[in-house]
């Protein structure tokens, strides 16, 4: 997609309540994160700009569609590779005012290889939304439940909080499964769940955040759900892979559960255990069966093709 040519910089740190501006003039303005403050602010604008912010939950997304409604060239930047480019500049301090400066200075120099951002469809908004307050509820209901666990007196109200725990994740899930039919994509999700080892939540993840871009090969696909792998080499000197951890870390979260399952399955007990044979961390495989799992489901729906389960994978 060809970059708009602009001639505004802007750079904006986001926060709940307010949202501080950093313009090419290096002043630095704080105004409410409202819609109605978003709306006067940008009002203030002389022409088209190239306006770059943090991603930062939902506290972005106000600003994000205004700006791309009024036809600014918007750029989400990640906060993973901001926090890097800090550190490689110099910058110590982090403030509001500081992190505003710092996109500024990075949309300035980055634009160039930067992708402008696009809405996504209400209904991949509306699942992404569902997904991560059900994380929220199954995060609360496991610190709940091992919090109390020792004190047998609590017994009762702690059942009758599961029973509410297990009300709520059921309507959570039955939301889920709605947005999908509306969106169309109950037959993507039937793909993706016969996959051994992922599940309903898991295949509704991967065929949400499959819709949201073009992806013209898998390797795009698992970056986009932040499973590649940053190597970091130098002369002999050879550090330890990590994942980006770029995008979704619900989706991640699910993905790194149905590997847990899938090690347990004919179809990749054999992939599991090969790779723990060469001497690698059970977190380390488990992380490998999942880029795996992504890999395969993406195949299905890219192609539009049905699984066909398997008695045994070794594929690296």
């Amino acid at each position: 997609m060809a970059i708009p040519v602009r001639e505004i910089f802007i750079g904006i740190d986001v926060g709940k309540a307010f949202l501080t501006v950093c313009d090419d003039g290096r002043e630095v303005v704080t105004i409410d994160n409202t819609a109605a403050s978003v709306k006067r602010w940008l009002s203030t604008l002389s022409g088209k700009a190239n306006i770059a912010l943090e991603a930062t939950g939902i506290y972005h997304l106000e600003l994000a569609l205004q700006a791309y409604d009024r036809g600014h060239a918007v750029f989400l930047i990640n906060g993973y590779q901001l926090n890097h480019y800090r550190n490689g500049v110099g910058v110590r301090a982090k403030t509001d005012l500081t992190d505003a400066r710092l996109i500024y200075r990075y949309l300035c120099h980055e634009v160039p290889v930067l992708t402008p951002w696009e809405p996504p469809s209400a209904g991949y908004q509306r699942i992404v939304g569902l997904l991560r307050r059900r994380a929220t509820l199954v995060q609360s209901r496991v610190k709940i439940t091992q919090s109390f666990k020792d004190l047998p007196e609590m017994a009762k109200a702690l059942k009758s909080l599961s029973i509410a725990f297990k009300e709520a994740d059921d309507a959570l899930q039955k939301a889920l499964r709605d947005s999908v039919n509306e969106a169309g994509w109950e037959e993507d999700v039937r793909r993706c769940q016969a996959i051994e080892g992922i599940g309903p939540q898991t295949s509704i993840a991967l065929v949400t955040l499959f819709h949201r871009g073009s992806f013209r090969r898998s390797d795009s696909y698992i970056a986009f759900l932040g499973l590649d792998v940053r190597v970091r080499e130098s002369g002999k000197s050879a550090k330890r892979r990590r994942l980006s951890k770029q995008g979704n870390p619900e989706v991640r979260r699910l993905l790194y559960l149905a590997a847990m399952q899938a090690k347990r399955q004919p179809a990749w007990s054999d992939f599991y255990q090969k790779h723990l044979d060469r001497g690698l961390a059970p977190k380390q495989v488990l992380n490998m069966l999942a880029r795996k799992l992504a890999r395969v489901a993406f195949a299905l729906l890219r192609n539009k093709t049905q699984y066909t389960p398997k008695v045994a994978c070794s594929e690296t």
